[in-house]
């Protein structure tokens, strides 16, 4: 007996969506429009992948059914065994990849992804890290095809950066990033240290879901924006006009600095981005708190608190704490990340199909 959760709901939501899209007026609200053909085709997609579990279920019962005849010839008994070997093989991918199918995506998975980096605990060569996961993100997203907008900078006089925030676009960014969320630490020699000993040292990477005006509204009453002139490294022009912005969110207390453009107007609406994206991520924060019980055993909060992941540069290893995979460092430094969000990808869906099991069984 299969353990997936009636198919009924969904074959109700499919026929549903086929009269929403069928409506003469449905592509004149071209969002809506949008997100119900995504629905449509995920929900689709499901009912597809639950017929051929199906299909596969009722091969399997006719050939047990074909062996255990006694009026069956021989030759084809023994094409019915090997071809039952092979659909026992495909059931249980077949009925993982229902089950996938049926857990709901992220709301936000289809979002560009802010990212905040700052050096952590270790001085200069936590600042130098920080700029070695802003290159490896960035390389990352030369591999995808995603642009990279940084928003703001501050630069370390030793190199790399107290502080970056950048912008990352393309499809289903935050999707791939948002379990790069807590506290980055290394292990290596640093350029500095002259008797060769092995420092650790850390940074913290937040990622945020881009956010649009119609997820978190800020009024122009609850912000305080200051200008001034901006300080520290970033070429010549920064200190000679009033273009880095401050903005505060009143209410919360959410605060962000921007001082890369030449223009003003430039820095408020890098902010704006920005604030909207912290003030989003602290929502869906406040709302994930309501079921953390439900949540156990899933990749950590995203919390920047949280130690997910050691480079170890001596031993060229790297290692995700949260799943316990171990990976070539060179490689996945340079920009492949591709098995590390793979690996993370798939115990989240894991463990979210664990859950989806056990409200059935309370159901």
């Amino acid at each position: 007996m299969h353990k997936i959760p009636d198919i009924a709901p969904f074959r109700a939501k499919l026929a549903s969506l086929d009269a929403q899209v069928a409506e003469p007026n449905f592509y004149s609200d071209q969002r809506r429009a949008a997100e119900v053909g995504r629905e449509h085709q995920r929900v689709s997609s499901l009912i597809e992948k639950f017929e051929a579990f199906n299909l596969a279920n009722k091969e399997i019962a006719e050939n047990e059914a074909m062996i255990a005849d006694k009026e069956t010839d021989e030759e084809i008994r023994e094409m019915a065994e090997e071809e039952l070997v092979e659909l026992r093989a495909q059931i249980e991918t077949l009925e993982n990849d229902v089950l996938r199918a049926m857990i709901p995506p992220d709301p936000t998975d289809s979002r560009n992804s802010v990212m905040e980096i700052r050096g952590g605990a270790g001085g200069d060569e936590a600042n130098i890290f920080a700029g070695d996961l802003f290159r490896m993100y960035s390389r990352y997203a030369e591999r995808r095809g995603w642009k990279v907008e940084v928003m703001s900078t501050n630069l370390a006089d030793t190199g790399g950066y107290r502080e970056i925030i950048f912008n990352m676009t393309g499809e289903d960014a935050y999707k791939y990033l948002k379990f790069e969320s807590g506290v980055h630490r290394v292990q290596r020699v640093p350029v500095t240290e002259t008797q060769g000993r092995i420092h650790t040292s850390t940074a913290t990477v937040a990622v945020l879901p881009e956010a649009e005006e119609v997820d978190i509204e800020v009024r122009p009453q609850d912000l305080d924006i200051a200008t001034m002139r901006a300080s520290g490294a970033g070429g010549q022009h920064v200190n000679t006009t009033d273009s880095a912005v401050m903005m505060t969110h009143i209410p919360t207390g959410v605060t962000v600095y921007c001082a890369d453009e030449r223009s003003q107007i430039k820095n408020r609406a890098k902010a704006l981005t920005v604030m909207r994206s912290r003030l989003l991520k602290a929502k869906e924060e406040e709302e994930h708190a309501k079921y953390a019980a439900e949540r156990k055993g899933q990749i950590g909060t995203g919390d920047r608190s949280e130690r997910i992941r050691t480079y170890n540069y001596p031993q060229g290893r790297l290692t995700d704490h949260r799943i316990g995979l171990s990976l070539s460092l060179p490689s996945v430094i340079d920009g492949d990340l591709e098995d590390v969000i793979d690996g993370l990808q798939n115990y989240d869906y894991d463990a979210r199909i664990q859950n989806l099991l056990k409200a059935q069984v309370e159901d």
